[in-house]
């Protein structure tokens, strides 16, 4: 919604809506249970765990080699060879330190691995940051073309992360702006309909002059991506944001990064949302026309008859 990043998460609360966190709730969950199990000296269980996060992306949290006093978070993206293009390695190394196996576990991409009898009194960092491992790797691309755009260096290709199977996320650095393209579908026609007042609201109103610039397009590519593979499609929309460099800056790119992170499942899922409240709406009204119609229903006189098969008529 043009408005300013640092505010979106209150503004957007305050319109009814949900945030969603770019951390995974599980995770945290999880790692906070072993890790105090831990601490106390209680008894360690084994750990297996396959699960899911948005857009694809799938986890595994095992106890490597069933050693108990040790446990192994892995993930998986579809999009990790894209990502290796924009230091993700690096980057991951960089946040995560000696946490980082050096070979992940098979059909994964990377494994982080935290030794139970070395967990430090105060560990509630040390889980935040494993809750946001997806997120850390996305802000591989983000952290390299918000630098390219603090030095001035225009020139770079435009990185293409196909995020989806059929989505593609693009960004690109210009002297005075970094633009990030986010191409989502919509299957359903009722979800076009949606999305594209959704997003219409989102492109017309501008909260703060502080805020970045939101152009939302269906159906056809915006200019930035002319001449280029993007797909052309009456159920596919574009919505690009235009960051300045106050958004982009060191002050307040964690925090971009973190809502331009999540804000595809953001917007399907409120898409989602107002279609479950549209038919809780309608089937609410409609029990209400059904009460008034059965109300309105003239009554009816039973037949009486005698033995003799005779009806009684009664005498006006």
């Amino acid at each position: 919604m043009n408005m300013k990043f640092s505010h979106f998460k209150v503004r957007m609360m305050s319109k009814a809506t949900i945030m969603l966190d770019s951390s995974n709730k599980f995770i945290t969950e999880a790692l906070s249970n072993q890790f105090s199990n831990a601490l106390a000296g209680n008894r360690l269980e084994s750990v297996n765990f396959h699960f899911k996060d948005f857009d694809g992306v799938a986890y595994h949290m095992s106890n490597p080699n069933d050693d108990k006093n040790k446990i192994m978070l892995s993930i998986y993206l579809s999009y990790y060879e894209e990502l290796q293009e924009h230091g993700i390695n690096e980057r991951i190394r960089q946040e995560y330190g000696v946490y980082v196996a050096e070979i992940p576990e098979p059909q994964y991409n990377i494994s982080l691995i935290y030794d139970l009898t070395e967990i430090p009194q105060k560990y509630d960092d040390l889980i935040f940051k494993a809750a946001r491992l997806k997120r850390n790797c996305l802000a591989s691309v983000f952290e390299k073309y918000f630098e390219f755009q603090e030095r001035g260096d225009a020139g770079q290709n435009r990185a293409v992360i196909h995020y989806r199977e059929d989505e593609t996320m693009y960004v690109e650095a210009k002297s005075d702006r970094v633009t990030v393209i986010f191409s989502t579908v919509f299957n359903d026609p009722a979800d076009i309909i949606i999305g594209k007042i959704f997003l219409q609201e989102i492109h017309g109103k501008r909260a703060s002059q502080t805020a970045p610039q939101v152009i939302f397009s269906l159906g056809e590519p915006p200019l930035e991506l002319k001449n280029s593979n993007a797909r052309i499609s009456e159920g596919i929309g574009y919505v690009t944001f235009v960051l300045l460099p106050k958004h982009t800056c060191k002050a307040s790119r964690d925090n971009t990064i973190d809502l331009l992170s999540i804000f595809r499942s953001y917007l399907h899922y409120h898409i989602k949302g107002t279609k479950a409240f549209i038919q809780s709406r309608m089937r609410s009204k409609t029990d209400e026309f059904l009460k008034i119609l059965n109300r309105a229903k003239p009554k009816v006189i039973p037949e009486r008859k005698t033995i003799m098969g005779r009806t009684f008529e009664k005498e006006e």
